[in-house]
């Protein structure tokens, strides 16, 4: 950074979460600045093509939003953070409302939801309806002073002031992604450096259906729609609204596969329609060639409830944060939802007073070779010797991934190991490395 600003707040990261505890916290009365590295268009939330999850239907309740959440995440959520994210999400959705988001009508159902509950803004682009209002009342904000393009690459340029760092997640680190490239974990190096600990590294949840050509992402939308996987032979072959972790490595046992768009309704999605048109398939006349990508990071950055992590004044939220929520495998339309639940409780608690201190880390910038090493050897599938070779990463967080890899020797959810293709109930809790220490087992409550 080039100068040291002295705002009440500073949130570092311009996504949903980040933009959330900025509107939070300047609507309290405090001044808030905004650091963005790049563009404030440029988030991964403005490329979120699914919904938000909410129990807000006549047949539905928080408690069935809960049991969903709960059964998806394998017997690794915190059961707190799931009570909480599922009671506010009602009011989180009226609030957003409130501020100009245009929701389309109906609910969607998605994988492993047993009710239709998710509501969506532009078909596949909900993601980019709330941030664009968000982004709106952020800049026009009297409170709130947005600077693009300033990357952080130490926590001492914010020292004396209460940071939220609302960074995004690490799924860009895998060579085949759905993620925009800046998504490599920044943010967490900066909290793990500054005292923090981090959590559920080896926690990365593979989108099924990534177009196999470039990554793009063809949304769970489309399947919740009545979309079906087909093999190489035309068959259908799977159950499309299974948890994610299921429908991937049932696509990836395959020797192709592909997703039939032909008898859904595609004029609801035009923005994932017209992309495929450009990549030069006919949606309505074939079925599109796809197979798993990296596409959401579950662990992050530890923090509480209200976002706190264990370094004083340094609160995270968002796909960077681990609150333990999403469990082993994130139910589908919970990751906008948590950007808005807990961006506002990290806002809320973040005006307490207290500021962080100076410290010299510096954040490592990733190496090119580490996307290949990462698909390869922590990938779908993972083992011990693949795991082993990424010990000798040049990235920190990619060995600090590999450790927590290498500690899990069980397969539960979106971690599968062949070497160790079942459940151990004894490894029922969270992978947590702090600073300068071994991997540790913890069981949050």
């Amino acid at each position: 950074m080039r100068k040291k600003l002295h705002p009440d707040l500073a949130v570092v990261g311009s996504g949903v979460a980040g933009l959330t505890a900025a509107l939070t916290a300047a609507d309290t009365g405090a001044s808030v600045l905004v650091l963005a590295k790049g563009a404030v268009d440029s988030s991964n939330s403005w490329a979120a093509q699914g919904g938000v999850a909410a129990a807000v239907g006549p047949d539905d309740d928080p408690s069935l939003h809960a049991a969903d959440t709960l059964a998806a995440g394998r017997g690794l959520c915190r059961e707190s953070a799931v009570e909480l994210l599922t009671r506010d999400a009602p009011e989180r959705i009226a609030e957003l409302v409130d501020l100009g988001v245009e929701f389309d009508e109906g609910l969607a159902r998605e994988g492993g939801h047993s009710r239709s509950r998710v509501v969506h803004a532009g078909g596949a682009e909900t993601g980019r309806r709330i941030a664009e209002v968000l982004a709106a009342r952020v800049q026009e904000h009297p409170r709130i002073r947005i600077v693009a393009g300033e990357r952080v690459d130490s926590i001492s340029s914010l020292a004396g002031q209460t940071v939220i760092l609302a960074t995004g997640g690490y799924a860009a680190l895998w060579e085949r992604t759905t993620n925009p490239r800046g998504a490599t974990g920044e943010g967490l190096l900066l909290a793990h450096g500054a005292g923090a600990a981090l959590a559920d590294l080896e926690l990365v949840q593979f989108h099924p259906t990534a177009l196999l050509d470039d990554g793009f992402l063809l949304s769970e939308a489309l399947r919740g729609a009545g979309a079906t996987l087909l093999d190489e032979d035309g068959e259908r072959f799977t159950d499309e609204l299974a948890p994610r972790d299921v429908v991937a490595r049932a696509i990836a046992a395959r020797d192709g596969a592909s997703l039939d768009l032909r008898s859904i309704e595609r004029d609801r999605y035009p923005t994932l329609m017209a992309t495929l048109a450009r990549a030069g398939y006919d949606p309505a006349g074939e079925p599109i060639p796809v197979s798993p990508a990296a596409h959401y990071a579950i662990g992050g950055i530890v923090t509480d409830l209200d976002g706190r992590t264990s370094v004083p004044g340094l609160y995270a939220a968002g796909e960077c944060a681990c609150t333990g929520v999403h469990g082993a495998n994130r139910l589908a339309s919970n990751s906008l939802l948590e950007c808005l639940v807990f961006g506002r409780r990290a806002a809320l608690a973040a005006l307490d007073g207290e500021t962080v201190s100076d410290t010299e880390n510096r954040c490592q910038t990733p190496s090119p070779d580490d996307g290949a090493a990462l698909w390869r050897d922590a990938g779908l599938i993972r083992s011990a010797a693949g795991l082993e070779r990424l010990l000798d990463a040049p990235s920190e967080l990619v060995r600090l991934i590999a450790r927590s890899g290498l500690a899990r020797t069980e397969s539960r959810g979106v971690h599968f190991r062949e070497d160790f293709p079942a459940e151990d109930d004894a490894l029922a809790g969270h992978i947590v490395i702090h600073p300068g220490a071994d991997p540790e087992l913890e069981r949050w409550s």
